[in-house]
């Protein structure tokens, strides 16, 4: 009867059952899952909404610059609707960053949020190419103009031998050197900067796209089905 029961209680006392292993898996597998709804998407640096915010109110202050100059300058000559529009694209960013962690399924507010901040940085993008353009074009123009004063306006022309060329007549202008040499200064600044904005945009749209289509669950199994992990690929 001794030799018996002597199996049994080394048995008992010696190692934990299998079962309690497998509740040990179980039990790890928590802060595991908890590591995990840590989302990427949301949670994205920072430093992407910082910039997005910096070039913008950046790109907006020198396109007000560029109306101080004369108030006969176009809208696409003086961006300040592009930083402002940029603006906006960052402060979302920062809505997203701040937006609680629950999975995309059940989560309706943050998936129409991460959804409008890929479509507005994808927006800011093709806005900061349309300046580019924009500002390219008007630097050539500006730095082949011959200007002179006619009263407080300044006249400018790409050929003045030419009588039937074109003239641009900027209004309240006293001196024609802010059109020549100011103006050209600007609209330089304005090419590196949304040049850079271009750059920021496309990353945000990519990390949000990354995050939605590359970043799944591949459906590899692993320990027993009361522990279910998961491995991410």
């Amino acid at each position: 009867m001794g030799m018996g029961t002597s199996p049994l209680g080394s048995s008992g006392g010696g190692s934990a059952p299998p079962g309690n292993k497998k509740k040990g898996k179980a039990g790890t597998g928590g802060p595991v899952t908890e590591e995990a709804q840590i989302c990427c998407g949301c949670r994205f640096p920072l430093l992407v909404a910082l910039l997005q915010l910096l070039l913008g109110i950046a790109i907006a202050g020198v396109a007000f610059l560029m109306v101080a100059i004369s108030s006969s300058l176009l809208a696409r000559e003086t961006p300040h609707w592009a930083g402002i529009i940029l603006c906006v694209v960052a402060l979302l960013g920062f809505v997203l960053f701040c937006i609680t962690r629950t999975p995309d399924e059940r989560a309706t507010v943050q998936f129409v949020t991460k959804l409008l901040y890929f479509l507005f940085c994808t927006i800011g993008l093709v806005i900061s190419v349309l300046v580019i353009a924009f500002q390219c074009h008007h630097y050539a123009l500006t730095n082949s103009f011959v200007c002179k004063e006619m009263g407080e306006d300044c006249a400018c022309t790409l050929d003045p031998e030419d009588p039937i060329a074109r003239t641009f007549t900027y209004s309240g202008v006293a001196d024609c050197s802010a059109i020549v040499s100011t103006l050209p200064m600007y609209n330089l600044l304005q090419i590196v900067l949304n040049l850079a904005q271009a750059i920021v945009c496309l990353v945000g749209a990519f990390m949000m796209w990354k995050h939605r289509y590359q970043v799944f669950f591949a459906g590899l199994q692993t320990g027993s089905p009361s522990a279910q992990e998961w491995q991410k690929v």
